[in-house]
């Protein structure tokens, strides 16, 4: 399959997927260069890709089986070279929540962190965080706005960069 289309603007990167399975292998992408302790926050509305984009991210980081977006548990652990703790913000309602069911011991455990609807915890992650803002402009095509580090917000609150979407 084809890589999807990347655009660099400033110290962001777009990357625009035409389908599900361009989405997955772009997640896969970047799970291959992902290290023990990185934390991936997925900013974006319902059915704009992020669970897709984790399921790639799992495998690439040699996670098999069925990856679901965790709704209802709010964090989900796959075992792995690099374990995979996979969260939804979506229920919460706010970043203390977080904290509450052990987001800290998370990040010291050396896994990877990803979360959805990590715009609901601004305040939780790490300087170092990458942060991804997915749009949905209709039908199959997504746009993903990569900041390759935590940018005080910016990636939460849905600015920056052009209209490529």
């Amino acid at each position: 399959m084809e890589s999807a289309p990347t655009t660099a603007i400033g110290a962001a990167m777009i990357i625009i997927s035409n389908s599900e399975a361009e989405t997955v292998l772009e997640g896969e992408k970047l799970g291959k260069a992902l290290a023990p302790g990185a934390v991936v926050a997925l900013c974006g509305g319902l059915g704009a890709g992020k669970t897709a984009f984790t399921r790639g991210i799992a495998k690439g980081l040699g996670i098999g089986g069925s990856i679901s977006s965790p709704t209802f548990t709010i964090v989900n652990e796959y075992p792995g070279r690099i374990p995979l703790f996979h969260f939804d913000m979506y229920r919460l309602e706010c970043e203390d929540e977080l904290f509450d069911i052990g987001w800290d011991d998370y990040l010291e455990r050396g896994g990877v962190c990803v979360v959805e609807w990590s715009e609901k915890a601004p305040g939780a992650f790490p300087p170092e965080a990458i942060v991804i803002r997915f749009e949905n402009p209709g039908g199959d095509r997504r746009c993903l706005e990569i900041m390759n580090e935590f940018d005080g917000g910016r990636g939460f609150s849905g600015g920056g960069g052009d209209d490529q979407c």
